[in-house]
């Protein structure tokens, strides 16, 4: 008979109450540590999106790991890419309507960055996912009254499709929870793979959320 591997404390390097919330309805037991260190300044311009994605999620759970013998730190960080624009989360509220002003009328890629590292043994598994999304022209009015209601804020492309800004989009050809922060059918697979478990007994068999 196989044993069910054993049960790991799982830190999640965030501040995002969107990710903790996506991993409290999947079930996951966690604790929150914000990382010292959220961007790096070291990343070159010519950093392609999915590299940029994925080392800024490693140095979140790397930051929050350093010195710790045990549990599962999950890193991750989400941006979005138009071309060769890549998009974080804004400055301010002149930011963000450049942002969106720049998005809108598009299809651009939001990608999320995920490291999963084992503090017991230095294991680490670094992927990402990318969700295609389809933003429709924005009406002056409707993006005024966006950017005023400061659902903006805190959120890379400066939208939140699980908000308001839902009612913009056309078409998301991917994960959902994606889009919101979090891989959830990823981070599934990579907590499979790094062979420990995080997940209350009841959620072991159900589905991930936002997927």
């Amino acid at each position: 008979m196989r044993l069910p591997p054993p049960s790991v404390r799982l830190i999640l390097a965030s501040t995002s109450p969107r990710r903790a919330a996506l991993l409290r309805a999947a079930g996951y037991r966690f604790e929150v540590v914000p990382p010292v260190l959220e961007e790096p300044v070291d990343l070159v311009p010519e950093t392609m999106p999915v590299q940029r994605a994925e080392a800024l999620s490693y140095f979140k759970a790397a930051a929050v790991a350093n010195g710790r013998t045990a549990g599962v730190v999950l890193g991750a960080d989400t941006i979005v890419a138009l071309h060769d624009r890549v998009f974080g989360k804004p400055a301010d509220a002149t930011d963000a309507r450049r942002i969106l002003g720049s998005l809108a009328g598009t299809t651009h890629q939001v990608i999320t960055g995920l490291t999963l590292l084992d503090c017991a043994n230095g294991r680490r598994i670094i992927t990402h996912d990318v969700t295609t999304v389809t933003m429709r022209p924005l009406e002056p009015g409707e993006l005024d009254a966006y950017i005023q209601s400061e659902a903006w804020l805190g959120k890379a492309g400066a939208y939140g499709v699980q908000d308001r800004a839902d009612a913009f989009i056309t078409r998301l050809d991917g994960s959902y929870s994606n889009v919101v922060g979090l891989p959830m059918e990823l981070l599934e697979n990579a907590v499979a793979a790094i062979h420990v478990t995080a997940r209350t007994p009841a959620s072991q068999s159900g589905t991930a959320a936002g997927g």
